[in-house]
């Protein structure tokens, strides 16, 4: 579903602030895959995942998704393979707009629509039916302005959204890195859930190493741009944090990711 071809991408070329944030990367997905990606601040993450979307180009290689090569693809006519979810979750929703206008927005994605568009009776009933997953009553506020909604409703509704009008491909860019430990929690599990219920082809960016280790069907790690390590099937179920940690701990200068690994005689930051 995904093949990345000797990617590189180097911001500030020829300046004293070049920095190679992809460098000659390689990697195959294999349709319905759920992979995630790891590594500290830097390492390349959220560039990678850009590229995939075309909301910039490589400086060298090519991508496919589908079998289709979509390097010089502008990022608009590239959506369509694929629903995105950022870090925000301000950035997946119009505020201004209801629940339901935006799950109507969310499910003409991809198809052609003209000036007339509206939710219509029986889509409403479908609506209604999808919030009922997000087990957060939001099928009974379905006419209120999204900006009402906390942020984890915001990120659980674009989820939801992103899913809708099954894409071939999910991006994921540390989507629950903003919201409060047990709200990251639900929206991690509904993820898990949609995913294999659609059977998704899934490329998960966090900074969450128990997340990382937890879900999906391989683990990615990055380190400046580069794949350095990349694991899958009953090798990723048994890792644990303090195995990674004690295996890559140079490479992982990033707090966030160390703070998870128990330490000797604690817990842990």
């Amino acid at each position: 579903m995904v093949r990345l071809e000797h990617i590189k991408k180097v911001f500030n070329k020829n300046t004293v602030n070049e920095k190679i944030a992809i460098d000659g990367i390689n990697l195959d997905i294999p349709e319905g895959q759920f992979v995630t990606v790891i590594g500290s601040n830097g390492a390349g993450k959220t560039t990678l995942l850009n590229l995939v979307a075309g909301t910039y180009g490589p400086d060298e290689g090519d991508i496919l998704l589908d079998g289709e090569c979509v390097t010089h693809l502008p990022e608009h006519q590239r959506a369509r393979y694929y629903g995105r979810i950022f870090q925000n979750p301000l950035m997946g929703t119009a505020a201004s707009m209801s629940i339901e206008e935006n799950l109507a927005m969310a499910d003409l994605r991809g198809k052609p629509r003209g000036l007339k568009w509206g939710v219509n009776k029986s889509r409403r009933g479908f609506y209604r039916e999808s919030l009922k997953l997000l087990d957060l009553g939001l099928e009974n506020r379905m006419k209120q302005n999204v900006s009402l909604l906390s942020g984890g409703q915001r990120q659980s509704l674009t989820l939801l959204m992103a899913t809708l009008s099954v894409p071939k491909l999910l991006l994921l860019d540390e989507h629950t890195a903003a919201l409060d430990p047990k709200t990251a929690q639900k929206v991690i599990q509904l993820t898990d859930q949609l995913v294999k219920e659609y059977r998704l082809t899934t490329i998960m960016v966090t900074h969450n190493m128990q997340q990382a280790i937890q879900y999906g069907d391989r683990m990615i790690m990055l380190h400046e741009g580069k794949i350095c390590y990349d694991v899958q099937g009953e090798e990723k179920q048994a890792l644990t944090v303090a195995e990674v940690v004690d295996r890559f701990g140079a490479t992982l200068t990033d707090e966030a990711l160390l703070c998870q690994a128990p330490t000797t005689g604690g817990t842990g930051c």
